[in-house]
């Protein structure tokens, strides 16, 4: 039994055509940069066959697990954790209220020295 189907071949053929063709493009409406690997032009018309719904297999866990790998070797990071961001912020406002809290003593003091000269 076939693992894809005949559509889905014929996807693949055609953005592996347009990949040699120099006119394959990556991103939303083909708006990104050029594709510049034939295994970038593959995983394209793959998943353009599985938008048109054709038969094609689930991408299997190994290729997820190392696509999260890749991620993590180039440095690309998601969104910061919520608690982290919390965390972070509240250190600053801390300072900022320390900061707010010693500047009108530093004026008083000010203040009452001008007085008394």
């Amino acid at each position: 039994m076939a693992k894809y189907s005949k559509k889905a071949q014929d996807k693949v053929g055609q953005s592996m055509h347009e990949f040699k063709e120099g006119t394959l493009k990556s991103g939303k409406d083909g708006k990104g940069g050029k594709v510049k690997s034939k295994e970038q032009a593959i995983a394209i018309g793959l998943s353009e066959a599985r938008k048109e719904g054709t038969k094609v297999p689930k991408k299997s866990p190994a290729k997820k697990a190392s696509a999260k790998k890749a991620t993590a070797k180039t440095g690309a990071k998601k969104a910061a954790p919520k608690k982290a961001a919390k965390k972070a912020s509240s250190k600053k406002t801390g300072a900022k209220k320390a900061e707010a809290k010693k500047a009108p003593t530093r004026k008083n003091s000010n203040k009452s020295v001008s007085k008394k000269k």
